[in-house]
Parts: structure tokens; sequence; C-alpha cells
């Protein structure tokens, strides 16, 4: 299958058809720093921006790439040559494909095989499943297999995403360097193999789970552009837990050069998006029912929704022979004899709460002796899909219990508690949940585990079940979920007798009462289970992800793309089209052509950094405004919303420097001249009220501050925990508007902070100011340069823009409204930090050094 992907930049730009002996078949270098990896991937230059014309109408493609492929592999018999290949269809990938149900749309799977295959085999192979079932596989040495899956995998990125810090050498793995390593080189083969199949242009790409991470970054790094999506189906944990891992940053970044995450709930959403506000700084808006993430100028989009399970594979299992036959088999074991099954399904490891769950049992036994020779708990123990010490030791305490509690509690022909540790085939697991009373899911901690949703679905069965059950119209059925609060279906499943597995007592009476609750009530728990859970199928859950992927990227064509950063710290800027950077060449220019300029510059975090806790200005800064006002062609203001005494005292040795102070509520064009106001002078009376509030939020908010300055209030939490403060933000800003609503008073929020100001007081009427008197002196000016950093500059870039039509600003002069840093603005530029600005200015400063005679 030729691909369109383009592996040299320089090559799309000649228009020459690639070289297809590029396809990315190598295997990455180990990495010989740490997070870095020494191949091409290192080079920005790889990085390609697709080309918006060359798309081509064609049938919709996904690629959906996982760590295993929805195959199921076996070794022929006849003389062990060859294989025989078929799909799992217990695969969510497959079932994915199968809810599409959309013939106009092909799906291309990558990931590994469940067996090794020999390298001689390998071509062959992949031929076979390629033409056969359209799959990639990912072909892993076994040592990199196992350092990858079981061990960085399985032994760190698990047991933490399950809240399990590896406080002492048995609990979870230590960080591993060598691991993350190898975790990293699988994650680059996994974009290799994707890229041989790729068309950037028009397909999908939907990445599951913690296993490949890191591999939206190398996706990203190759197809600025490429359209995709990623799903974590483990829970992702909160910041606390989840700072504690070295790699910390470079997976979040490695996330964010998705377009699409999603999530099972929104408690995992929200700690994913903690994680991003706490350790990267970023922000996230809900915009029409949509959350997203601005990073870099594009929108990481959340996506908050349980998966489902295949009702018509589930409806046709029900629907089997065997399954009726084992139905009929188990009813003539328990309920025949007057006994109540309980049901539980858990994979053989720490987190799924088995033991807990037997002491439950044994707990429910004892305070209700009725229950003896009544009531059986069959534990169907699935194998572990990891191995290691925790393994074998849940095991041999689940087989100890159970021993425990039948010696106790059992009698002749009656054990109250059933393990079952071989593998069941589907439909006897099926039949389970066709005849148990109860389904018990008391996980200490996992994502988004289907066993209930099964159970209800099985329990609501179909006609020839019901004459096997014995069951008579008019037939109503019912079904009883006793679930953890920690797994990822608990908030979808209201009617659930919800519990916290660890209390023991807790979880004894919750068996109780599912036993002896009221049949009706049974009933119309189970019948608003089966109606969630029948219309959010697995079909329901896939389409609407695409969905919101093809919604997320459809702005990528109208965009200007290009990747910066090395290793797994490269992202992707994105910004529109008229959205330049300022560069020195093109302003000097300019300066030098014009003779009559007008600059405006925003002070904190503009011209000083806004981290930094001196905020007064450089030696070096005062230079390049005293060179920038001696130049008679030049009318220069600092424009800020601190103090006009602060702001005085700061810039007296500038004489000739216009301030602007309280966001131009105190206005000067020289240091020897008054101060005058641009609106009439305020009363403000109306602090009374609002100062007494802020107090509060200052007294219960560590870290924030009030600011009293001669018009205006302003309450800080720069150093307070940026959660909390955000939060209290909110709050303080409803406050204040309510308590505020009848003075003459604006309330607004900026960059960790909340400021009541007069109404009609904004930096755009200083622009303004400027303008009409550079007019009335008769110096229209043909040079503007305007920069600011936050929300309060877009008043003045937006009054500079809107004046170049009109007589302040003369014809085709040089206008330039520049921000700070890539982010959606008014203005027409940006520069990337304070560094670069007073570079800038520096340069500017040098030209009119120049000119102005000795």
């Amino acid at each position: 299958m030729v691909s369109k992907s383009y592996s040299n930049l320089l090559e799309l730009a000649s228009g020459e058809l690639p070289s297809l002996g590029r396809m990315s078949r190598r295997l990455p270098r180990i990495m010989t720093v740490a997070g870095v990896i020494s191949d091409i991937d290192d080079d920005p230059s790889e990085s390609v921006c697709s080309d918006p014309s060359s798309s081509s109408v064609h049938r919709d493609r996904i690629i959906i790439v996982a760590n295993q492929l929805p195959i199921r592999v076996h070794r022929k018999s006849d003389n062990n040559k060859g294989w025989i290949f078929s799909w799992d269809e217990n695969s969510l990938l497959l079932q994915l494909k199968d809810g599409l149900g959309d013939d106009d749309t092909e799906v291309i799977y990558v990931g590994c095989l469940k067996e090794e295959i020999h390298p001689n085999e390998q071509d062959e192979v992949s031929q076979i499943l390629l033409e056969t079932f359209k799959c990639v596989p990912t072909f892993l040495p076994p040592d990199l297999f196992s350092r990858y899956y079981h061990g960085f995998c399985k032994q760190q990125l698990w047991p933490l995403f399950h809240y399990m810090l590896p406080l002492s050498p048995d609990l979870g793995g230590r960080f591993n360097r060598s691991l993350w390593q190898a975790y990293v080189s699988v994650n680059k083969i996994f974009a290799d193999r994707i890229m041989e199949v790729i068309n950037p242009e028009d397909d999908f790409v939907w990445v599951h789970d913690y296993h490949l991470m890191v591999l939206p970054t190398f996706l990203r790094k190759r197809f600025n552009r490429v359209k995709l999506g990623f799903f974590l189906h483990s829970p992702f944990p909160s910041s606390e837990i989840y700072k504690t891992l070295p790699i910390r940053e470079e997976l979040l970044r490695a996330l964010l050069n998705s377009d699409l995450i999603g999530f099972h709930t929104f408690d995992y959403a929200r700690h994913f998006l903690s994680c991003c506000s706490r350790m990267l700084g970023l922000t996230y808006e809900s915009k029409r029912g949509y959350i997203g993430l601005e990073y870099y100028g594009r929108t990481v989009s959340i996506k908050i929704l349980p998966v489902g399970i295949h009702m018509g594979q589930l409806q046709s299992v029900l629907s089997q022979p065997e399954t009726e036959a084992k139905v009929a088999e188990l009813i003539k074991q328990f309920s025949d004899k007057g006994r109540t099954m309980l049901l539980g399904v858990d994979d053989m490891d720490i987190f799924k709460g088995i033991s807990l769950k037997l002491l439950a049992m044994e707990q429910l036994l004892l305070q209700h002796p009725e229950c003896q020779g009544k009531v059986v708990l069959v534990q169907i123990a699935n194998p572990a899909r990891g191995r290691g010490k925790d393994v074998k030791e849940v095991q041999a305490e689940t087989y100890a219990t159970v021993k425990r509690i039948n010696e106790t509690f059992g009698k002749p022909g009656y054990d109250p508690v059933i393990l079952i540790s071989e593998p069941l085939k589907f439909y006897e697991r099926v039949a389970y949940y066709v005849v148990a009373e109860c389904c018990l899911v008391t996980a200490v901690r996992d994502g988004m585990n289907l066993i209930p949703y099964e159970y209800i679905i099985s329990r609501e069965g179909n006609e020839k079940l019901d004459n096997v059950l014995g069951l008579e119209p008019p037939i109503q059925k019912k079904s009883m979920l006793v679930v953890s609060e920690f797994i990822g279906c608990s908030p979808s499943l209201s009617g659930a007798i919800r519990v916290n597995p660890w209390n023991i007592d807790a979880v004894a009476d919750a068996m109780e009462c599912a036993l002896r609750m009221a049949e009706p009530e049974k009933q119309l728990r189970h019948e608003k289970h089966y109606r969630y859970v029948s219309t959010h199928d697995v079909g329901y859950w896939a389409r609407s992800f695409l969905q919101d992927l093809e919604r997320t990227c459809r702005d990528h064509l109208r965009q200007r793309c290009w990747g910066i950063g090395f290793g797994l710290g490269f992202r992707v800027v994105a910004l529109d089209p008229n959205f330049k950077k300022l560069l020195m060449e093109n302003i000097v220019s300019a300066y030098k052509r014009t003779t009559t300029r007008a600059i405006l510059l925003d002070y904190d975090g503009t011209l000083m950094p806004q981290g930094s806790i001196d905020k007064t200005p450089t030696s070096k800064c005062i230079d390049i405004l005293n060179s920038l006002c001696r130049d008679k062609n030049n009318m220069v203001f600092i424009v800020s919303a601190r103090s006009r005494k602060k702001l005085a005292e700061w810039f007296s040795p500038c004489e000739k420097l216009g301030i602007a102070a309280e966001h131009g509520y105190f206005l000067r064009l020289q240091r020897d001249e008054e101060w005058e106001t641009c609106v009439p002078v305020v009363d403000c009376s109306w602090k009374q009220i609002a100062e007494p509030v802020m107090r509060l939020y200052t007294e219960t908010t560590d870290g924030s501050t009030i600011e009293d300055k001669e018009t205006a209030l302003v309450w800080s939490y720069e150093d307070a925990d940026p959660d909390f403060g955000s939060c209290q933000a909110k709050e303080l800003l409803d406050h204040l508007e309510s308590v505020l609503a009848n003075e003459p008073v604006t309330v607004k929020s900026g960059q960790n902070i909340v400021e009541v100001k007069p109404q009609g007081v904004s930096k755009g009427l200083v622009a303004k100011r400027l303008l009409s008197t550079m007019q009335d002196k008769g110096m229209t000016p043909d040079f503007v340069l305007c920069i600011g950093d936050d929300r309060s500059d877009e008043d003045m870039f937006e009054v500079i823009i809107s004046s170049m039509e009109g007589p302040s600003i003369a014809p085709k002069a040089e206008v330039f409204a520049c921000t700070v840093g890539r982010k959606p603005s008014k203005a027409k530029y940006y520069l990337d930090d304070t560094v670069e600005i007073v570079r800038l200015m520096q340069g500017l400063a040098l030209v009119s050094d120049q000119t102005i005679p000795t």
C-alpha cells in the first residue's frame, strides 16, 4: 500500500514525489540522554506541514492503534509451519469497528500480535494480515517487549495510574530509566508502522491506552496536521499522585500533541486538567459543552464518555444453545436447591478487590446466619494480565480466604464460596450472569469495568432463556448491582448500590440489602440500567468520539502550523494565517523610513517578565527608553495597571517618557507635567463595599493579596494554589459583581487577579488620547508600535487597528500591534517573550541613537 506520507519537507516544497526508499522501517536508536531520541526525530526539518490542496476525495479511513491487534494467532498443526489467524471477537477494537456500522469507513489496525513471530516469517505474516484483515503488525524483539510491557507499562505506569506509589521496592516498580527508554523506543516503532500506511491529509488516527502515551509526539512531529485522537482506558490519577512520576511533563506534553483526549469519567479528566494546570501552567475552558485546552495555538479537546458493550455480540451469545444448556445446568446447581447466587467476575490482580469481597461475604454469613446454606458467592477469577510477586500474593490470599470461609460455614453439599480460576468460555460466563441474583464489582481502583453492563443485558435475556428460567408472562426483568465507587462505570449506574470496597461492613450490608430488596424496586433499577446500557453501547461511544475528533480537526487546514522543540518536548504551533512573528529587520526598516512615531508599551509581562520578584526596571531598560524618548520623532508611553506613584518612582530617570497608570485613568505626557485623568474624577466610596469582600477571600485563600490603588482594588492569587486560587477567583468575581451592581465600576478577571476599577477606564483610552494629542500637534503618526501581553492590552490593539482607516493615523502608516506569546489576539503580530521584546526595543533605540546629532 503506497502512502502519501512525506519524509522530507524539501521534497514536498519542490513538488517532487518523495522517495519511497525512506519509508520508516528503521528501528530507533537507543536514547543516549534521558528523554532524547538520537534519531532523525530530533530534526525539526523532518516535520511535515500538510498541503491542503493535495487532499483528494475518497473513503473515510480510520487507523486504530493499540498495544494488541484484535487477532487470534495459532500455529498450524502440520509440521509447525505457518500460522492460522482469526478475529478476536472479544476485543474492544473489533467491537468498535462493528459498532460504527458504516461500510463507507475503512478501518486499519496497528498493533502487536499475542505470539512471537520469527523474523524470517514477519514479511509473510505482515502481507497476510494486511490483505486479509487490514491489520499492520508491529514486531518487537522479545527483550524489548518485556521491558516495555511487563517492565514500564505493568510495573510502573499501571500501578501509579491505580494510585499505588512505589514507597518501597515491594509496592510497584521504582522508576527505571532503561525501562522508560524501552517504552519510548516501542512507541517510535509503532509510529514507523503507522507512517507506512497513513495518508496524513485524510486519515484519522485513534490511539488507545497508556501503552502508547508518547506516540502522539512522534506522529505530530512527522505530520503537523495529523488528525489524532487518544483514549485512556485506565484511571488517570490525581495530581498529587501523578506528579511523583519523574517523566510527568514528557507524558503530558505527548498527550497534548493529540487533537482529542478521551476519558471514561469526569474525575479522570479533571485530574488530567489539574496536572496540566499545575505542571504546565495551562488553563482550560468550556465552550458550548465542549472542554478545550489552548496549547500553543491549538485547541486540544477533552472527551468524557464511558465505553459501552457490543449489544449484538452479547445478544447473539444469549441465543446460543450452549448458553441455554449452561443456564439449565446452573439452575439445577443453585435455584433448584433453594440457593441464591451472588456473582463476582474479576481479573486476578491487586486492584480488583477480590479478597475484600470475600471478607464481606464472610461478614454477611456471620451477621446473618439465616443466609448460611442459602447464599452462594461464585467468584470467577480471570488470569492476571501482568505477572510478578503481587499477582502471586493475591492468588495465595484468595485461595486461603476461600478455604477458611468454606471450612467455617460450609456443610455437606454446600460451599458458600465457589472459586472458578480456570478460564471460562464467554457463553459460560454469560450463563452465570443470567442466573445470578446480584453482581458484585468491588475493585479498589479500576478504569472502565464492563462486567456490570454485560450482567444487565444478560439479565434482560430473551424468550428462550425465560422458558429455561421458568418465568411466566407478564415478565418483569430484574437485576441488582453492588459496585465500587472507584470504577469507571459507577457514575453511569445510578440505580446500583455504591460502596467503598475498603469498608467490609458496608459491603456486607449492601449484599444483604440487595438480597432482601423488594421485587418492584429491583425491576425499576434494572429497567433504568437497561435503558442506559442498551443505548450507550460501543457503537455509540465510537461514533461520538470520532464525531468530536472530526469537529476538533475542522480548522486544521485553515491554520498555519510548524513544529518547535526537540525530542519529547516537541509541539506544534498553530496560528491564524494572518498572525505573524514581528521580525527585527521588518520593524527596523519601517522605523527608519518613518518620521512621526507613536510607541505604547505595557510593563508587567512585556518589558518585565511576569515571574520576576523584583519588578523594578533595569538600567538597560531605562537606557533603551531614554534613547527612544530623545528622538524628537518619537512619542513613547508606558501603559500599565500599576499605581502612578510606583511608576513615577521607577521611571523618574526618563524625562520625556509618557506614563499611563491604573489602566489609563491617570496620564502624563512627560515627567515634569501634571497628571491628568482620562475620565471624570470618580467617587471611590465603592471601596468600602469591595474591600471587606476581598479581605474575606484573602483570609480563606493562602497566598493571595490585595493591592489598594487610588482608583482600583486588585485581588491577586499569583502565589496561591492554582486550582484553589482560580476557583476562589470565580467566586469572588460573582460576589463582587453582585454587591457592586449599582456602583459605577467594572469587575474583571485577569492573569491571576480579580480587579475592580471605574467604568470606562481601559488602556484603549490611552491609545485614543495619544493619537488625538499627536494629531492636534500636527504630528499624525506614520509609525505605530503597540506591545502588550494580557487581556487588558487587547483594548489598545483594537483602538490602533480601528484607527488605521481614520484621520488619527497617516495613510499607509506602518502599524504593529504585537502580543507576547502565540495565542489568540486582536494583534497581528507576536513576540515569544520579554527577552525578544527588549532585544527589539534595543534595536530601535540603536537606530535613534545613530540619527540623533551628538
